[in-house]
């Protein structure tokens, strides 16, 4: 996997209520996520990173069991949305949830463009505050070259529109920060492409 994240505080303030998580769990297996503490400033930063933590010490384990963990974890703070995956390189599928509106797209290069090959399934709640009963995570097949792209509230919706794909992950997570960022808001991008076997 060839992953890079791209971020930035609302524009005015220091601390960044978005966060991310990429940590290679076995080496077979990835765990990337983005998490938006709600509304911004250090309170939002602060339940952000507390769920960092939590599912950095936890990364073993099924995502649906990640956000119950993460939902305790964060009772009595400000509370978050996040999205998470998981991505097997050796059975090549993704699974993915979402909390909230962290956005997660799974996306290819075609001849008219970029096709969205597969986007996760969200659900309403606030982790750490109310979440839904808890549903299995989605899979889907993932293949060499296919970009996943996770985003914060604070990225404007048309980002997907004119990804560079021969661009680098750093590239094209910096690309879209710069591009489709709301002046509002704190600002988040992560990009990971399945770059297949190396030898």
């Amino acid at each position: 996997m060839e992953w890079a994240t791209a971020s930035r505080s609302r524009p005015g303030e220091l601390a960044c209520g978005d966060q991310t998580v990429a940590i290679d769990v076995d080496g077979d297996i990835a765990l990337f996520g983005v998490l938006d503490g709600l509304g911004h400033g250090p309170a939002a930063a602060s339940a952000a990173l507390a769920a960092v933590e939590a599912l950095t010490a936890a990364r073993t384990e099924r995502l649906e069991v990640l956000i119950a963990l993460c939902h305790r974890v964060l009772a009595g703070s400000r509370g978050a949305a996040m999205t998470l995956a998981q991505i097997d390189t050796k059975t090549h599928k993704l699974s993915w949830t979402g909390i909230g509106n962290v956005t997660a797209h799974l996306v290819a290069k075609t001849i008219s463009g970029v096709q969205v090959r597969s986007s996760a399934r969200l659900v309403g709640g606030i982790v750490g505050f109310r979440i839904p009963e808890t549903r299995p995570a989605q899979v889907v097949p993932i293949r060499t070259g296919d970009l996943l792209v996770m985003v914060s509230d604070g990225i404007d919706p048309d980002y997907l529109d004119n990804i560079d794909f021969a661009a680098s992950a750093a590239d094209i997570a910096e690309q879209i920060l710069t591009k489709h960022a709301k002046e509002t808001d704190d600002a988040t991008v992560l990009a990971a492409r399945h770059r297949g076997i190396s030898s």
